[in-house]
């Protein structure tokens, strides 16, 4: 009974399509000169719908102007299928199959739930193609705020604190995308290729022990293959676009990447920056197990220099493991190398003072983001990606996360 209502429907379909209104004769123009086009009749076309398999009969047109050769089919621009054999309803299915899960997996998800058949390429292709289109639209509005053309309108709510996280993870790309660049490989050579993801969220307020709250359905992400700096710009537009003008607060947070830090300097010169507390405790324990190499000795002195990691006295743990160095060089190298890096970041590891004021001292949102973002869809056994191909389901995943996949979809329709 499904398969016969579809069928009857997709005839249906079929027929208001095709008895759409056409263009009155002579208002075509050509999208190649904007010379005047001829009516050569009509063609059909294929096209896969929510409703099945139908047939779009359209009027067809070429230019009139002598070498131009420009044909054109109206009513496929007025669909949105120029290009292309699948309603948008079908591609919308397939590029959120495509997002969530491997390309196999999204054919057999759509035949299996929709009933709809496609071929494991054609959801690849359309995946990619929707991302690209997502990340097109977005750098166009990141160029417009960079360059101060337009201004995102303020927010309907007041925004107390607004944090900025950033973080890179790594992607398996194919032999040609790790062409020259060093990698962590036995011979020096890369398998992946760094992918920056951003994240923008609002603190709520506390809970009843005085606890930082993220807000939620609050958090947007931003991301893709790219050098820092461009990545910094990325980034930049879309806290303005989450209210970064308007916000009473904002906090950085990062672990100790330089490049994160640049960016935080250069953009968000004002915002609060905080180390990630985690990371720190992490670089403070290969400072320990350098300096104390006997359990038992590092054991007693774990606790103290715990806590003043915690109460924001870098100065003092800095001073004390300076003071103690090893003399073998290589391992005094190594521990001089995690005491600067206690140095570079003091300000920015005061822990005692950023509890007081309530703050969030974790960037479990970016290291999550980045594991939802890129982890969970991009690496899974065997895959390799092109920078091109990555960047577009990067895209695509970052809209989907952040709500606005639908908001892209109603853009389309009312272009």
């Amino acid at each position: 009974m499904r398969a016969a209502s579809l069928k009857d429907g997709a005839a249906a379909l079929s027929s208001l399509l095709s008895k759409m209104n056409d263009p009155a004769p002579g208002t075509v123009r050509c999208p190649k000169c904007m010379s005047s086009m001829a009516s050569r009749g009509r063609r059909g076309k294929e096209l896969t719908t929510l409703l099945g398999s139908t047939t779009l009969e359209r009027p067809y047109y070429e230019c009139m102007s002598p070498g131009c050769n420009g044909r054109f089919f109206p009513k496929d621009v007025l669909l949105d299928v120029e290009d292309t054999g699948f309603s948008p309803g079908v591609r919308r299915l397939m590029a959120r199959s495509g997002a969530r899960d491997s390309f196999a997996k999204g054919e057999e998800d759509l035949r299996m739930y929709s009933g709809i058949l496609v071929q494991e390429k054609d959801v690849e292709r359309i995946s990619e193609a929707v991302g690209a289109d997502i990340e097109c639209r977005d750098q166009a509005t990141r160029t417009d705020i960079i360059e101060g053309r337009s201004e995102p309108p303020p927010p309907e709510e007041e925004i107390p604190v607004l944090y900025v996280g950033g973080d890179g993870t790594g992607v398996p790309v194919i032999t040609r995308e790790t062409a020259g660049r060093k990698g962590k490989q036995p011979d020096g050579t890369a398998k992946t290729r760094e992918a920056k993801v951003g994240c923008v969220f609002i603190q709520s307020g506390t809970d009843e022990k005085g606890r930082p709250v993220r807000e939620e359905g609050s958090t947007t992400y931003t991301g893709a293959i790219e050098t820092a700096e461009v990545f910094g710009d990325r980034l930049y537009a879309e806290a303005v676009r989450r209210g970064l003008m308007h916000a009473t607060l904002v906090v950085v947070l990062g672990d100790g990447a330089p490049w994160i830090w640049n960016i935080a300097k250069w953009h968000f010169p004002n915002a609060i920056h905080i180390v990630d507390l985690y990371h720190a405790r992490e670089h403070l324990y290969a400072l320990l197990r350098l300096l104390f190499p006997e359990d038992v000795v590092r054991d007693v002195h774990r606790a103290e220099w715990l806590a003043w990691l915690e109460e924001g006295k870098i100065e003092m743990l800095a001073g004390t493991a300076s003071a103690i160095l090893p003399i073998e060089e290589a391992t005094r190298k190594l521990a001089t190398n995690e005491i600067d890096y206690f140095i570079n970041n003091a300000n920015r590891m005061r822990y005692a003072d950023f509890r007081a004021r309530k703050l969030f001292v974790g960037s479990g949102v970016i290291e999550a983001g980045c594991k939802t973002v890129v982890a969970s869809r991009m690496k899974k056994s065997g895959a390799k990606w092109s920078v091109r191909g990555a960047n577009a389901i990067i895209a695509l995943r970052c809209s989907i996360l952040s709500n606005r996949f639908d908001d892209y979809w109603a853009d389309r329709a009312a272009a």
